[in-house]
């Protein structure tokens, strides 16, 4: 192609972005204009000033049971063995998994309770590390959803919907902010392994894909070993030089297809391609742990130094952030006890607790934790029934979205505060009930996001993270 068509190829590309001047238009213009792709951020965001850079999610799969950890009810031991009063349970559909129980008994929590901190935040003698930054925390016992199986409060919690298809929270955020490193994703996940010996429960990609966003906003995960971005190494014989000539022709061919077709998924690709690229440099920096100090890996604990472990992906949150990651999405399985939960529910915590509040006191000893927003949650509770049989020293619990326990740490929260109460049994609502959207739309306005004003229009309809409801729970806002 002679200088003079590219020229015009380049003119008409920047009158058709011109035209779609917000949105992707603006997205793909900049590129054009040599501006880093992870780097901007929607027109007019964010909307006000926020109070986080960044968010770690701490996504506790399976559903911790909040009256074994943050939630006590002391008077059920009175009560261990009787049945859920009919007025309690109120005709709730509960799982297919303990309606054909001829009876539900009340089962009391197994574990002792203390008050934390100046605080007084009250936590399990599970959690002794997490107490330790108890007046860090802002606790919420209320949170309620409206999902009692575990695909559909995933997918819930996680994009808004009970139906798969929407984009994750993490796929809105960097969407709409972008990231600060143009070398990294603006959106990274990273998975680990249950510490219970029960079945895990599975998680889809979808969970943190990106649906009818431009698919360069859908979480890249990190895995743990030699090769924590699939298919980022180049192959045997191909040397970066290479590398780089091939995306530069690569990219041509594109550019003009995409002045052809105008389609946005094109400069979606190419962006993707840049980033790739980018990242052979920056991944292999991030993983490598040898610079930490041995006060760090003491901090988070002894399975922070194996790759995959909760703990390591807990300092690799802390690194990412540091790097100008905007969102950090860690998912821990295992939490899913219908039986043997006193066994399991323990083994979780030794296996969570201690990285846990690393996390916040290693952020807040390097200035980050008020840049920085930690959420620590399940995708609902459990019930205060037993399910199967309930003897001296065992019980289980069943599914229970009415209310459960989450805490938030940094980034504009109100520290040291415990949100909201549950009747005798943390069955149901008394005061002060977050929902999952209300918990959603707070967490963007952290962003400086207003959540009804973040939309995409997808199929004649203007979508957002949380649909058509949610509200900011401004009593936990600092």
């Amino acid at each position: 192609m002679n200088p003079h068509d590219e020229l015009k190829l380049a003119l008409t590309r920047r009158h058709f972005f011109g035209l779609t001047s917000t949105g992707l238009g603006a997205a793909a213009l900049a590129a054009l204009l040599g501006e880093p792709a992870s780097a901007r951020t929607l027109n007019g965001l964010p909307h006000f000033p926020p109070t986080a850079k960044h968010v770690i999610y701490l996504h506790q799969s399976g559903g911790p049971s909040q009256m074994d950890l943050f939630d006590p009810k002391p008077g059920l031991k009175n009560l261990q063995g009787t049945e859920l009063p009919a007025s309690v349970r109120m005709g709730q559909r509960i799982t297919g998994m303990t309606s054909g129980q001829a009876t539900l008994p009340v089962a009391s929590s197994m574990f002792r309770f203390a008050q934390h901190g100046q605080s007084g935040a009250w936590m399990s003698e599970l959690l002794p590390h997490t107490a330790k930054v108890a007046d860090d925390l802002t606790i919420i016992r209320t949170v309620n959803t409206d999902a009692i199986n575990h695909d559909p409060a995933i997918t819930f919690i996680q994009s808004g919907s009970q139906q798969p298809g929407r984009p994750s929270m993490g796929a809105w955020v960097s969407y709409g902010l972008g990231s600060e490193n143009e070398n990294l994703p603006a959106f990274v996940v990273m998975l680990s392994q249950a510490n219970a010996l029960n079945v895990d429960q599975p998680l889809f990609s979808r969970l943190w894909g990106n649906g009818f966003l431009p698919s360069n906003h859908q979480g890249v995960r990190f895995r743990g070993g030699t090769e924590p971005v699939l298919y980022l190494d180049n192959p045997p014989g191909i040397s970066r030089d290479t590398r780089r000539n091939m995306l530069d022709v690569i990219g041509k061919i594109n550019q003009i297809r995409e002045s052809a077709f105008h389609d946005p998924e094109i400069e979606t690709r190419i962006s993707q391609y840049e980033m790739a690229y980018r990242m052979q440099t920056s991944v292999p920096e991030l993983m490598d742990l040898s610079k930490e100090p041995a006060g760090t890996f003491e901090l988070y604990g002894p399975d922070s130094r194996k790759p995959g472990t909760y703990a390591a992906n807990c300092l690799l949150a802390r690194r990412l952030v540091e790097r100008g990651v905007r969102f950090v999405q860690l998912y821990h399985r295992g939490w899913d006890q219908h039986n043997d939960l006193p066994r399991d529910l323990a083994l979780q915590c030794k296996g969570t607790d201690q990285a846990s509040a690393a996390l916040v006191a290693d952020l807040k000893q390097r200035g980050l934790l008020d840049q920085t927003l930690i959420v620590w949650g399940g995708e609902f509770g459990r019930t205060v029934y037993c399910q199967g049989k309930l003897t001296d020293a065992n019980y289980g619990r069943d599914h229970h979205g009415r209310c459960f326990t989450m805490w938030l740490a940094g980034g504009g929260m109100k520290r040291g505060l415990t949100l909201g109460e549950t009747d005798d049994f943390c069955y149901n609502i008394v005061s002060d009930g977050v929902h999952v959207h209300d918990l959603q739309a707070t967490i963007l306005h952290t962003l400086g996001i207003d959540h009804k004003r973040l939309t995409f229009k997808y199929q004649g309809r203007h979508f957002r993270l949380t649909d058509v409801s949610g509200e900011v729970v401004k009593k936990v806002l600092g």
